[in-house]
């Protein structure tokens, strides 16, 4: 294997990236990019990297969750505090169930480019380049504003920077304190799951208040206030992580800056191709999408390509099949593994997978097929004897409507009421925490059959 330089990307095989038009504008932004700070930190890096481990190892659980692509339009801290709000309920309501710490990761601060299926679509007769995600072009249906424009790598780093500098304040500055479990109720106060987290927040309360009053709850008091929360996203735009990648002072490693773990697309894996050159140099833990389409043979080239140190937390597998096909893929990619002897982390991403139109014309995802595939993946585990690591899920805080399903049941119709995706369709804050109260009872059901086995 060659050595790796930052630009080697550059020589090899690239889909899914624009072809910029001006050189010497896109030039210029790389180089300003290039003398900006980090936007993340090595030694962040790595501590994810040892919470991923954990997670391999079952000793921890991984909630990975976001927006499906991070818009300027729609940026605002309002977003940015219900998003981390909806996860730090899911994150309690998983803690409770799985009696596992749970990993919080959310795509956002980055997660601003997205592959397409086509680079081109017709809108009202005109065939016009197709939305990419802001870093990149223009949701307007016009020649101006899809042109790929390298400005636009400018605003989302001011925007991910700003982000960034909220999160780590929600995280350390008394937001996230667990004594205020019930102040991270969000505006549907009336739906079941609402009630069920209120019952919850309510046990954690007595329980925090038991600790006080037997006096062991001073030690813990700097955890029980704060969280850790990491940022992820696609590393699409490689003109963009090459700008934002530093060398660590402290070990000499090469670090991508522009997050604490990025990841590789379901499109974008070819072996020999841009973006996995670009990532295996980096120290960061880098995410696998694993589709239906990934043979045995080339999962286990990435792996060695990816983590031929074969480091426990440096790759996380996040498989996306589809409701009713992981038995057919997850099994044999499960034992490719098992035969290379790899360390990895397994996660599900059920959304991508079960992605349908719906009969009014929306693009959505019906929650119940993105519930069965979590199922299916829990179970495959179970019966191969692996570790089921995470959820991965394309989440808002917002009360969208975009997702079919639910306990409140957003059907067909509904779709046009809140539908404000530039992308894909997410969960919305109800969908989201009710799924982590049914994600809570499989890990449940399973840590009790795991006692029950070492118990024979």
């Amino acid at each position: 294997m060659t050595e790796w330089q930052k630009t080697g990307w550059r020589r090899l095989p690239r889909v899914q990236m624009p072809d910029y038009a001006d050189a010497a504008a896109l030039a210029m932004v790389e180089n300003r990019l290039a003398s900006y700070p980090p936007l993340v930190f090595a030694g962040e890096a790595r501590r994810l990297k040892a919470h991923l481990a954990k997670v391999g190892r079952g000793e921890a659980f991984l909630l990975q969750g976001g927006d499906c692509a991070e818009s300027f339009a729609e940026f605002s801290a309002d977003s940015i505090r219900d998003t981390f709000k909806v996860m730090l309920q899911m994150a309690m309501v998983l803690t409770w169930g799985a009696k596992l710490p749970v990993v919080k990761v959310g795509r956002m601060a980055g997660q601003f480019a997205k592959p397409r299926s086509a680079a081109t679509e017709v809108i009202d007769g005109l065939e016009l380049p197709s939305y990419k995600g802001d870093i990149i072009n223009g949701f307007d249906p016009t020649p101006d504003a899809r042109a790929p424009d390298p400005a636009r790598m400018l605003q989302a780093y001011t925007q991910a920077a700003a982000t960034l500098n909220l999160l780590r304040a929600f995280s350390t500055g008394g937001y996230a304190d667990m004594h205020k479990v019930h102040a991270w109720t969000l505006g549907f106060t009336g739906a079941p799951e609402a009630e069920k987290y209120r019952d919850l927040a309510n046990r954690i309360s007595d329980t925090l208040d038991f600790m006080e009053a037997a006096g062991i709850r001073d030690e813990a008091e700097h955890t029980l206030q704060t969280v850790e929360f990491y940022t992820s996203h696609e590393a699409l735009l490689l003109e963009y992580e090459e700008a934002l990648t530093r060398v660590d002072s402290t070990t000499g490693q090469v670090l991508a800056g522009s997050g604490h773990m990025i990841w590789i697309g379901d499109r974008t894996r070819q072996p020999d191709g841009a973006h996995v050159e670009y990532c295996r140099g980096v120290l960061n833990p880098i995410g696998l999408k694993c589709g239906p389409s990934l043979t045995s043979g080339h999962l286990k080239a990435l792996i060695q390509r990816l983590n031929p140190r074969n480091e426990p937390g440096r790759l996380t597998l996040i498989a996306r099949f589809g409701a009713g096909s992981v038995g057919e893929h997850l099994p044999r990619l499960i034992r490719a593994v098992q035969e290379e002897g790899a360390h990895v982390t397994w996660t599900c991403d059920p959304m991508h997978g079960n992605t349908i139109k719906s009969s009014t014309g929306y693009k959505t995802r019906p929650f119940d097929s993105v519930l069965r595939e979590v199922r299916e993946f829990f179970a495959v585990h179970n019966a191969e004897g692996t570790v089921p690591g995470g959820v991965h899920f394309e989440m808002t805080g917002k009360d969208v409507t975009e997702c079919t399903g639910g306990v409140r049941a957003v059907t067909d119709e509904n779709l046009s009421d809140r539908y404000h995706t530039a992308c894909d369709p997410r969960l919305n804050a109800s969908q989201a925490l009710e799924l982590a109260f049914l994600v809570a009872e499989e890990l449940s059901a399973r840590r009790r059959d795991l006692g029950r086995a070492a118990a024979i």
